[in-house]
């Protein structure tokens, strides 16, 4: 659903005869969004954003990120994500070797009931992430980063934010 938002919250569009919200959001990716900074514990527990759960449903996967973060991906965007590369692979080779290193990295989760999922070690030391972490969301996927990492990425990144607009959206009018 939209926005941390669950079908009931969208003023009883699934109800509605006419259809409405709900039926629009049928069949569409979750849309994670925000900057949250939860703590990952001694035993390397993290809880998932409040806003986040419903939208990651019963499972996830934790795979690398670019960057040095690691990335939460509802299952079936993970499984759209590896379907796309694995087409490309066998002929591929730069589609081979990020296969190799995504799906090797990549571990399912399954949230507990205070909503914690555990961030593996291998990708806790991939992404330098001690206690402090940084959980943003990027649309269809959210990313863990080292709080720190996070700051000195979104600082550098901030000063060319508006310069790259065009570039990146030329058809997007705000």
């Amino acid at each position: 659903m939209a926005i941390g938002m669950s079908s009931e919250d969208m003023t009883g569009a699934e109800n509605s005869p006419s259809g409405g919200i709900g039926d629009l959001m049928a069949g569409l990716p979750p849309l994670l969004l925000g900057t949250y900074t939860p703590k990952i514990d001694a035993k390397g527990r993290m809880a998932l954003p409040a806003k986040f759960r419903s939208q990651l449903g019963q499972g996830l996967v934790m795979a690398r990120g670019q960057e040095r973060c690691v990335y939460l991906l509802p299952f079936d965007e993970f499984r759209r994500i590896a379907g796309q590369i694995q087409r490309t692979s066998v002929g591929n080779k730069a589609a081979r070797e990020y296969l190799r290193v995504f799906l090797s990295g990549a571990v399912d989760q399954q949230p507990d009931k205070q909503g914690r999922v555990l961030v593996p070690q291998m990708l806790r030391d991939y992404a330098n992430l001690g206690s402090d972490v940084v959980v943003i969301g990027v649309g269809t996927r959210a990313e863990i980063w080292n709080k720190d990492a996070w700051e000195s990425y979104l600082n550098d990144k901030e000063q060319g934010y508006s310069d790259i607009a065009d570039d990146v959206l030329p058809e997007v009018e705000f």
